[in-house]
């Protein structure tokens, strides 16, 4: 066997072995929530030792921080759409998508979205690592609203920095509503709702 190949098969392993702790920090996540997790729980049900470990994560905070990466970048695959446009209808027709998969992304992801929420409030680490996860949502949004102004399509008096965090806050709030099951109208009517406050408050 050639050293290439050799260490074709040590990195095979070295992905497969940091899966199988992902895997398993999830499940244990979910079941016990962030606080009463412990690393050792997450080592043991994914039958590594712990030396190979403690190599891919240092403890149950970068664990979860890659876990959050994770299901935040389907959150904004959903921010990334396409937002050339060139009427106001399309803008229109966009955001409303977008707002309504956004919220139906928080139902989806309910159980995971709940750690995360936890995490945030204990964790010093992550709560840093959620604050880098809105600033990257708030910066796609300023560039989609500098878009549409410079297009004429929105109101160019308007600081879309801050429109941009606005929105985004909105959007946070609705998204912890939905993950704490403390929401009464349905996802569907509150994206129409605040999607058109937002669209009617930005374009001409």
């Amino acid at each position: 066997m050639t050293e290439h190949n050799v260490e074709d098969k040590r990195h095979l392993r070295s992905i497969k072995t940091r899966q199988k702790l992902l895997q398993a920090a999830k499940e244990v996540f979910m079941e016990e929530g962030f606080q009463k997790t412990t690393i050792k729980q997450v080592i043991e049900k994914a039958e590594v030792g712990y030396g190979t470990a403690y190599v891919h994560f240092k403890g149950k905070e970068e664990l979860l921080i890659v876990l959050m990466d994770s299901v935040m970048a389907e959150f904004y695959k959903i921010a990334e759409t396409s937002f050339f446009l060139q009427t106001k209808e399309e803008a229109t027709n966009i955001i409303h998508r977008q707002t309504n998969a956004f919220l139906h992304m928080a139902e989806h992801e309910r159980s995971m979205m709940q750690v995360f929420e936890q995490a945030i409030g204990i964790s010093p680490v992550v709560s840093e690592s959620w604050k880098n996860i809105r600033r990257k949502f708030i910066q796609r949004i300023s560039q989609d609203i500098a878009y549409a102004q410079e297009k004429g399509l929105a109101r160019d008096e308007l600081n879309h920095e801050l429109v941009a965090r606005g929105w985004f806050f909105t959007n946070e709030m609705y998204l912890w509503d939905i993950v704490r099951h403390e929401y009464e109208s349905s996802i569907e009517e509150i994206a129409r709702n605040i999607a058109s406050v937002y669209i009617r408050g930005l374009y001409k």
